[in-house]
């Protein structure tokens, strides 16, 4: 009698699963260095935009006060004698030291990693 194995095998053989793990890995690979990129990106801005906030509230404080200068920590509130909310910190950066005069044309602000952020008034 000739029996013929009519049973296809079922699944995945080892070299197929090692290919799919390898294209995941390689996108992965990829994938990561963009995402710290975008991340950076976006913290930078956030940054550089809060510095924004804290400049235009300091004019129109020495507008308003006629003072020649002013620190961050007369502006920040959420009564209606302050100028801003506080702002979100978002890589340990410190505004408290920040003191902004009638002559200023930037100020700056140190992140949490020893980078610096500008930005010009």
């Amino acid at each position: 009698m000739n029996r013929k194995k009519s049973h296809a095998a079922k699944g995945f053989t080892l070299v197929e699963i090692m290919i799919v793990v390898l294209i995941v890995s390689l996108l992965v690979a990829m994938a990561i260095p963009a995402f710290n990129r975008v991340r950076y990106t976006a913290r930078k801005k956030t940054i550089t935009n809060n510095l924004r906030i804290i400049g235009s509230a300091a004019q129109q404080y020495m507008l308003e006060q006629g003072a020649s200068q002013v620190s961050e920590t007369q502006l920040e509130g959420t009564s209606s004698f302050n100028y801003y909310r506080p702002v979100s910190k978002v890589n340990a950066e410190i505004y408290s030291s920040l003191v902004v005069s009638s002559t200023t044309t930037q100020i700056s602000t140190v992140e949490g990693d020893g980078t610096v952020v500008t930005f010009n008034m």
